[in-house]
């Protein structure tokens, strides 16, 4: 157990909400870390259910709340069975200076995307999640970096595509300013940006509200997010969720940004409009699917350039020595995605 957490678990609220003795005698084990959450993996005492502690480390989204937002999200989706449930959550910072979160251990591998009867389950999994009706009392409506920064309800852009890209200009940022960066680079990257401008779906402030249906969406579909366990699939690690169109988390699962992440697979077109199909036909009319193929086309190039500014931020971030939390695997990919051949071919998509 690391220093990190080790105040945490002693801490009398905790323990007594958990139903755990006074003395610590739980193993805590280092599950996984990701950018800005480290999770550990731990067994009650008393009843043997292995649970997660998820300790966070920051908000994309520039969240006070950030580990009661992700939390809230997850109470919303638990009907749909394919999320983990929530058992404690923390986001004072008394016992430390981060927010916890205890939830459910999920069983099951990563999705490997070449396998047509996971992705399929996948397709059946969002189909499920997005299923969920949202009560408009959790939803606060307004830009990520205008709602209050001490929301827990699930807030609720104008426009995906406006968000996406206003996100892609805060991320950039770091990357232009940064004396660290290739001038080459910020020249395409700049290119890029404003081709999606150009092309974004109803146009750069399009509006929302004539889509016929809005829900949870998770935002972030990485293949390590799903977990496969005897065919069933579930979703985890519900760090970004908002209130949109579907059609967001399919064309950021589908996107060449997101496949290329973890693996070296880029599904082709053919691919992807099988995958669209099989999410159609697993909503079975539960909500209006009118559109959605198209809008998740337009959705998987808007995708790709937050892929890609995300990695230019990050690629800055990881040069610092002191950064708290880093993974080598990353550190890696963050140098394939701003390699000249991984541009070229995002540019070509982008008709540059």
């Amino acid at each position: 157990m690391t220093e990190l957490i080790e105040r945490f678990v002693q801490d009398p609220g905790y323990r007594k909400a958990m139903g755990f003795s006074e003395i610590v005698t739980e193993k805590y084990e280092l599950l996984a870390q990701g950018e800005y959450n480290v999770n550990y993996l731990f067994a009650h005492p008393e009843t043997g259910r292995k649970l997660i502690l998820r300790v966070n480390a920051g908000s994309q989204m520039h969240l006070d709340r950030q580990i009661e937002y992700e939390a809230h999200a997850l109470e919303l989706l638990k009907d749909s069975r394919r999320t983990p449930g929530v058992y404690y959550v923390d986001g004072s910072k008394r016992s430390t200076d981060h927010g916890v979160l205890v939830m459910e251990y999920l069983p099951g591998e990563h999705l490997h995307y070449e396998e047509k009867l996971e992705m399929n389950g996948a397709m059946e999994c969002l189909a499920d999640i997005h299923s969920v009706k949202i009560d408009p009392g959790e939803v606060i409506y307004g830009e990520p970096e205008t709602v209050p920064k001490d929301t827990v309800r699930l807030i609720a852009p104008s426009s995906a595509s406006g968000a996406i890209l206003d996100e892609c200009e805060a991320m950039v940022r770091t990357y232009m300013e940064s004396d660290l960066g290739r001038d080459s680079i910020k020249s395409r990257l700049r290119r890029l940006l404003d081709r999606g401008h150009e092309i974004a779906p109803g146009g750069r402030d399009g509006d929302e509200g004539s889509l016929p249906y809005r829900c949870c969406i998770n935002t972030e579909l990485n293949n390590t997010n799903f977990l496969v366990d005897k065919g069933y699939v579930r979703l985890v690690d519900w760090e970004k969720p908002l209130y949109g169109d579907p059609a967001q988390d399919l064309g950021h699962m589908l996107a060449p940004t997101t496949t290329f992440w973890k693996t070296e697979h880029i599904l082709s077109s053919k691919e992807t409009d099988r995958l669209i199909n099989e999410y159609i036909k697993a909503v079975c009319g539960r909500f209006d699917t009118d559109g959605i193929k198209a809008r998740t086309l337009d959705l998987i190039n808007i995708t790709c350039l937050r892929g890609l500014t995300w990695c230019a931020m990050a690629w800055v971030q990881y040069q610092d020595p002191d950064k708290l939390i880093t993974n080598e695997s990353t550190r890696k990919k963050l140098d394939d995605y701003l390699s000249d051949s991984f541009l070229s071919d995002i540019e070509k998509r982008f008709g540059l």
